[in-house]
């Protein structure tokens, strides 16, 4: 039975059975089964167990493995999401691939991929991601959502639907009005009614299209990708026994692997089915993506641009599983939660920032939790109209924060000495500011939440300044490529350390020293980019960057020691000294 009021007589029992459900009554309907609907579904249920979930899919289960989808690579928000919070764990040990981090190489135009810069780690770092087979990984999401009690519809596709209006029942009873869904299933129109109508349907943005919400970017990128029915081992590129050394355990293929160029990136995803995901994605402006926009097309490029992964791929042409593209992937929404009219928008239907640091998966769980939240407070008759407007703020501040991440950056790409930078510096911020505010369960309190607005805000305006900065350092820096090497980041200390905290158990003073240690960690960082970058082009100006940082931060030796200027010792740069304008 339903837990919110409203229900009619025969509302479906959320017993899992996908019978007819014409006429029926839920406590929340989901349109789109996919990532983010069935783990809002699975989340939902384990929040609030009596709670009649509805959701629609449009494909039919179960999916073929390799499904024609992205967003296979996960990374540590997402990963303890669907291990942590949804209780996956097990599953995805035993049925997905533990992903060997991320690993950069500057191959542009090489068929040398040992004889150039490898950015990575040499070794797994603890706190696990994952590589996931989205087809695998759906149905058993919807699986489980069925035996926690949702009642799942695949092969259902949404005609219409009707938004409640937030109002109250004229006849003074305290019951809103409803959201009212028609959709076909097995060749008839069925029709449901819903207190919570949750878009998870993608791309098609369905609420974002009928409310008129849709947003641009200043990011212009596109993406091919293909899956091809093979493993595709980097490690046999190479029978270089110190190359091969570098990583242990050897086997570099488990990372989502970059081969990175001016203005582009290549990745390598494996999937545990035995297949292995392609993508191309490339600043359009530099590589417009109609040249990039068939298989022929791409094959033609990689020839050029990558060619030892062409001469991979040429002796597999008749492996290729699927292929597909986006013109233009990134976008906005100008609002994903109304707690007036009882909508959310999850996933894809909402926002969507780049494929370079899979930061997709993390704003389903964040939306995600958002949502359960809401849901759970309005059915304990809590001020949701309220909260949702707060969640919804934090929301877009946090896809404010990653945007400059991406935004006029793919140039540095090409960079042997400036790009291994920028990564440290993003890597930080993600483990430092965001990794903390999820895993410790911060975003959904307010009072936490008001309390950071100003280091919050201070830090945002921090990594703008450093991205530019960056952006500027790349554009003089001449490029030159390292020796053969690896710039290995389980060697730096406080990185490595960084990780291992991620999923330590806080009370509120933890909480707030971690934060406090992650701003200071940042500006200390910060000061060293523009010591190390002004100390070889004097002419940088890091003025902008250094006015945001407090007096007295000075650079501590956080860079890679030996690693980049050709291969020669960096100086110390702790001590030196910083002006502050």
């Amino acid at each position: 039975m339903a837990i919110f009021s409203g229900a009619d007589a025969d509302s479906a029992s959320g017993t899992g059975v996908a019978g007819p459900v014409s006429g029926s009554h839920h406590d929340v309907v989901i349109m789109g089964g996919g990532l983010a609907g069935l783990t809002l579904a699975l989340q939902l249920k384990q929040r609030l167990p009596d709670l009649d979930v509805l959701i629609l899919e449009r494909r039919r289960h179960p999916l073929t493995p390799a499904a024609h989808k992205v967003g296979e690579s996960t990374v540590e928000i997402a990963a303890h999401y669907l291990g942590e919070v949804l209780g996956l764990t097990a599953y995805l040990k035993s049925h997905q691939l533990k992903k060997f981090g991320f690993r950069f190489f500057f191959s542009d135009g090489r068929d040398d991929l040992d004889k150039v810069t490898e950015l990575g780690a040499s070794t797994f770092l603890p706190t696990p991601a994952y590589q996931l087979d989205r087809g695998l990984l759906e149905t058993a999401l919807a699986r489980f959502a069925q035996e926690r009690g949702c009642r799942f519809l695949h092969g259902a596709a949404v005609r219409r639907f009707e938004l409640a209006t937030g109002a109250r029942a004229r006849s003074g009873q305290s019951a809103p009005d409803l959201h009212r869904v028609s959709f076909e299933h097995d060749g008839a129109l069925h029709e449901a009614t819903a207190h919570w109508l949750v878009d998870g349907s993608g791309r098609a943005g369905l609420i974002k299209r009928k409310l008129d919400l849709a947003e641009s970017n200043a990011h212009e990128a596109g993406a091919v990708w293909f899956r091809i029915g093979e493993r595709i081992d980097i490690d046999t590129w190479s029978d270089d026994p110190a190359w091969l050394s570098r990583s242990d355990p050897p086997d570099r293929w488990l990372s989502t692997n970059h081969l990175v160029g001016d203005g582009y990136w290549v990745w390598l995803i494996p999937l545990v089915s035995g297949a292995h995901s392609v993508g191309i994605v490339a600043d359009s402006s530099i590589h417009p993506i109609g040249n990039l926009d068939t298989f022929e097309k791409a094959m033609d490029w990689l020839r050029e641009r990558q060619p030892r992964l062409f001469r991979e791929l040429d002796g597999k042409r008749d492996k290729l599983l699927d292929f597909a593209f986006f013109k233009r992937f990134s976008h906005g929404c100008k609002q994903v939660f109304s707690g007036r009219q009882r909508w959310a928008l999850t996933g894809e239907a909402g926002v969507f920032l780049d494929p370079f640091y899979s930061p997709g998966s993390d704003f389903i769980a964040i939306a995600n939790t958002f949502i359960t939240e809401m849901i759970a407070l309005d059915a304990d008759q809590g001020p949701v109209q309220m909260v949702a407007g707060m969640y919804d703020q934090i929301y877009f501040s946090l896809y404010r924060n990653m945007l400059p991440i991406y935004i006029g950056q793919y140039r540095i790409f090409a960079d042997p000495q400036v790009l291994p930078v920028k990564v440290l510096w993003d890597y930080t911020f993600y483990w430092g500011i965001m990794c903390p505010l999820f895993i410790q369960n911060r975003l959904t309190d307010l009072n936490t939440m008001g309390r950071l607005q100003a280091q919050l805000a201070r830090i945002e305006q921090l990594n703008i300044e450093v991205q530019s900065f960056m952006r500027a350092w790349s554009a003089v820096s001449g490029r030159e490529h390292n020796p053969a090497q690896l710039l290995d980041q389980a060697a730096l200390g406080w990185f490595a350390d960084m990780n291992r905290c991620l999923t330590d158990k806080l009370d509120n003073a933890g909480f707030d020293a971690l934060m406090r240690k992650s701003g200071k960690l940042l500006d200390e960082l910060a000061a060293e980019i523009v010591a190390e970058a002004t100390a070889r082009h004097p002419a940088l100006d890091g003025s902008d960057v250094l006015s945001l940082l407090p007096a007295g931060v000075s650079p501590q030796d956080r860079l890679f020691p030996g690693g980049l200027a050709q291969g020669a010792t960096l100086p110390g740069l702790a001590g030196r000294s910083v002006a502050h304008g």
